[in-house]
């Protein structure tokens, strides 16, 4: 131990007396004076490790990490605060091995990864009305064909307006816009629409600015 080698250098080399050994060390002269009889250095058993793991505390601790990972982030408490809290109890280990403990539970518990966010969308009454295209399978006279209905949607009401047609072009779009405002009572203050070809002529044909691609 260091503690021997330095009180044996004091004495041996330094010439110091027991009292001043005692005294400068911060020791009782009975030890100072054990040490320098001894042939043998003492060997001493350690009780616990170096870095004392926490044991029966680490059930504690995620308890309150568990119950803390539901508490919004601010209200959360630090590793430092867990400590303290541990110590409370009857804790006498080192602060780095509750750092450690939190920082590894923390790490494997963060909970599922956000994939996907969704952005709710609010609309006044007789804002918006959404408007797409769709393909069905209808017999008629005997015969089965594909059709084209278009579908507007109030985007507050929900109401909706289907109108059905043999093929998808701008003399159609034209009509069906004309139907659903007379079915709506009025014109949206704005239309929402996919990307679509006929769409866009039919927009471009009657100059209006007050569509939404």
């Amino acid at each position: 131990m260091d503690i021997i080698y330095e009180i044996r250098r004091r004495h041996s080399v330094q010439k110091q007396t027991i009292t001043a050994i005692a005294r400068d060390m911060g020791i009782s002269r009975p030890t100072v004076r054990k040490h320098l009889n001894t042939v043998e250095e003492p060997k001493y058993e350690r009780l616990q490790p170096a870095s004392p793991k926490l044991g029966q505390f680490a059930e504690q601790l995620t308890q309150w990490l568990l119950e803390e990972s539901k508490l919004p982030r601010p209200r959360r408490r630090s590793a430092h605060r867990l400590f303290e809290g541990l110590q409370e109890i009857g804790y006498i280990g080192a602060y780095d091995s509750v750092q450690r403990f939190v920082k590894r539970w923390k790490s494997g518990n963060t909970g599922p990864k956000l994939t996907e966010a969704f952005v709710p969308m609010l609309f006044q009454p007789g804002d918006a009305c959404q408007f797409d295209w769709s393909q069905e399978q209808v017999e008629l006279g005997g015969v089965f064909q594909t059709i084209k209905v278009a579908h507007f949607r109030m985007a507050y009401s929900r109401q909706m307006f289907v109108v059905a047609y043999p093929r998808e072009m701008q003399e159609m779009v034209l009509d069906a816009h004309s139907r659903a405002f007379a079915f709506f009572g009025g014109a949206p203050a704005r239309l929402i629409y996919d990307n679509l070809k006929t769409v866009v002529d039919a927009a471009e044909s009657m100059g209006s600015d007050s569509i939404d691609i």
